[in-house]
């Protein structure tokens, strides 16, 4: 039951108690260190090199053709050693999107042009400093409603994870089908995650690289793009994210996630989601 309740959806119950082991830091601050990368090759190196740093993770200018295609800004950090300041930082947040608007923000005109802009920012912020934890863990919190630059359509978010033999062909195929389509995302965040196995039996994250992006919803158009990501994602033995998702199929699912069987057996019986319902009945 604990191994079906870790990344289970939900599904087996309630939680009643949890008991959650902390890591003790003495400052507010961490170590963070800004490189820039020129390809999924060098993503991929600087991966294995970061093995050491506790937090690890990447933008990819997805914009980018040709021989600059797999560019983007690798960040790593640690909490840093010596006692300071700890404060919980500031909690306001930048001004953002009123409303909705009818149509979306996201085009490609929009893209491209922060990707451009992200990239030189990147680029002139190259090296380490110390920085607050909060804006390094959460960066998405200094802009207020920025889901709404979507439009009233809303987006869909994609995540996948692509074991690392595989990894760095699959992710130049995926990055060349996305910019060849011509569906833009400003969010594009690239990692990779360790050996360690989670014990959950329905846990998504496993050794290897993880793509995530955010993608305008635009109907068939943007359906049709996502599932030819699966197509490339699948056969290289990846995996998709069910927290994520609004549109994976039955067979996409149970791909990626080989225990479900075993799992459906501690699913209680007063439980259910529109998800659970799409994947497997």
């Amino acid at each position: 039951m604990f191994s079906a309740t870790i990344g289970g959806l939900g599904l087996t119950g309630l939680i009643t108690a949890a008991r959650l082991r902390l890591r003790p830091i003495v400052s507010d601050r961490i170590l963070a260190e800004t490189i820039v990368f020129n390809s999924p090759e060098e993503f991929a190196q600087l991966s294995l090199e970061s093995m050491d740093w506790e937090y690890t993770v990447s933008w990819v200018d997805i914009v980018a053709r040709d021989n600059t295609i797999g560019r983007g800004i690798f960040s790593r950090a640690r909490h840093c050693d010596r006692p300071g300041p700890l404060s919980p930082g500031a909690h306001g947040t930048k001004p953002g999107p009123p409303f909705s608007p009818p149509v979306s923000l996201i085009n490609n005109w929009s893209v491209d042009l922060f990707n451009r802009a992200w990239f030189w920012l990147g680029s002139r912020r190259a090296g380490e400093r110390q920085v607050h934890y909060q804006p390094f863990f959460f960066p998405l919190d200094g802009i207020a409603n920025w889901n709404r630059a979507y439009g009233r359509g809303g987006f869909y978010q994609y995540q996948c994870v692509i074991p690392r033999d595989a990894g760095v062909d699959v992710l130049r195929e995926l990055l060349q089908r996305i910019a060849a389509s011509g569906e833009g995302s400003f969010l594009v965040v690239l990692k990779e995650f360790g050996e360690r196995r989670s014990p959950g039996l329905m846990s998504f994250p496993r050794p290897g690289f993880t793509l995530a992006l955010d993608f305008a919803n635009r109907g068939e158009r943007t359906l049709r793009l996502l599932d030819s990501l699966d197509e490339i994602v699948m056969p290289a033995g990846g995996a998709l994210y069910p927290a994520k998702d609004a549109r994976m199929s039955a067979r996409t699912f149970h791909d990626s996630f080989p225990d479900t069987d075993a799992f459906a057996g501690y699913v209680d019986p007063g439980f259910s989601s529109s998800f659970w319902r799409r994947v497997t009945e």
